[in-house]
């Protein structure tokens, strides 16, 4: 991860931040009280730790309504998909949190190859890993989620 004079990247903070509003929508979805607390708590904590500088408190209010809105827009999403599909509310927002994690790996593993000669398949140097690439490659987890173990669309 990183040390304490590292700044995470970007890429990180943002995966913390869809996390914490994913969190949110399934404490919506469940309706527990402590869970909703517990997730306001999270959104507040999560938030203090990537501020450089202490927010005032408008601000504070500013940045947790907008988490708890995305929560609610995420739940509400999340239920209609489910609804729409046949799935369950939870399988939803796990796909969603994956989604997320997903995205953040694929970030990190660009920039670990940024800059570093990669070797194409047919043997030649690449400059850019990104020149490698096929035509059908996705980087979320939806395409993930969608193909079968042979590499085909599912639908």
């Amino acid at each position: 991860m990183t040390d304490e004079n590292e700044r995470p990247r970007p890429e990180d903070d943002a995966a913390r931040l869809g996390l914490v509003i994913v969190g949110e929508a399934a404490a919506l979805q469940s309706g527990d009280d402590a869970s909703l607390d517990a997730s306001e708590a999270n959104i507040r904590e999560t938030v203090d730790s990537m501020v450089d500088e202490p927010l005032t408190p408008r601000q504070e209010e500013v940045v947790e309504r907008l988490a708890a809105a995305g929560g609610t827009l995420t739940a509400g999403l999340s239920g209609a998909l489910a609804a729409k599909t046949g799935g369950k509310v939870e399988d939803v927002l796990e796909g969603a949190a994956r989604s997320v994690v997903w995205q953040q790996r694929l970030a990190a593993e660009r920039e670990a190859l940024e800059g570093q000669p990669q070797e194409s398949a047919d043997g030649g140097a690449v400059t850019d890993p990104r020149d490698d690439r096929r035509d059908d490659t996705r980087e979320d987890a939806g395409a993930q989620q969608r193909r079968n173990d042979d590499g085909r669309d599912r639908g």
